[in-house]
């Protein structure tokens, strides 16, 4: 669709929380008219489309959550290695290191889980509950590890100065567009219902 179309109309962008380096603005469209010549594809197929668009979506927003519950990982870290409390550094202290095996750990998993879905696709397989898992796997498990992360840094991670605090404002969308994670469980499920009674 041309910008320049008589009644498409832009919106301003929004403030939002988190994913600032992005713009996000609403489109009107009033009374739109289109020559037959700037349709896109064939003809009645714009559901399967939309459908196909959001399997590759959801893939690509579960690698961007692996790579904010890396980011944060790698941030725990290193920030664990340099804070001292009691004369030593915090990684020393158990409850510590079990936290950060933990965020690990789900963050390797969330990372073979997409790497899967990842690899369905590539070699043609029906992929739609796969991505629908892996984005919420992945985008759960980033929620979960910013949060850790934010705890690890106690008042640091709450301060825009430290950067978990960011990455806790982008993972937070990640649950949330291309389908939420309530949205992402009724794909799964119904998936596993077609196949149990296909299979």
């Amino acid at each position: 669709m041309p910008t320049d179309a008589k009644g498409y109309r832009p919106g301003k962008p929004e403030d939002k929380m988190g994913l600032r380096a992005s713009n996000t603005a609403t489109i009107a469209l009033e009374d739109l008219r289109l020559p037959a010549e700037a349709l896109l594809g064939e003809a009645g197929m714009g559901f399967v489309y939309a459908m196909e668009g959001l399997d590759a979506g959801r893939l690509g927003i579960g690698a961007q959550a692996v790579g904010i519950a890396r980011r944060a990982l790698e941030h725990s870290v290193k920030y664990c290695a340099e804070r001292r409390q009691f004369d030593r550094p915090i990684k020393d202290f158990q409850a510590v290191q079990f936290k950060l095996a933990d965020m690990a750990t789900r963050t390797e998993a969330a990372r073979a889980l997409t790497h899967r879905a990842a690899a369905r696709k590539d070699s043609g397989e029906d992929v739609t509950a796969f991505a629908s898992m892996a984005k919420l796997f992945a985008s759960e498990t980033a929620m979960w590890v910013t949060t850790q992360a934010i705890q690890l840094f106690g008042g640091y991670g709450y301060m825009r100065d430290f950067p978990v605090e960011k990455l806790f404002r982008d993972a937070k969308v990640t649950e949330i567009y291309e389908g939420t994670s309530e949205i992402q469980r009724i794909v799964i499920a119904r998936a596993l219902a077609h196949e149990s009674a296909h299979g």
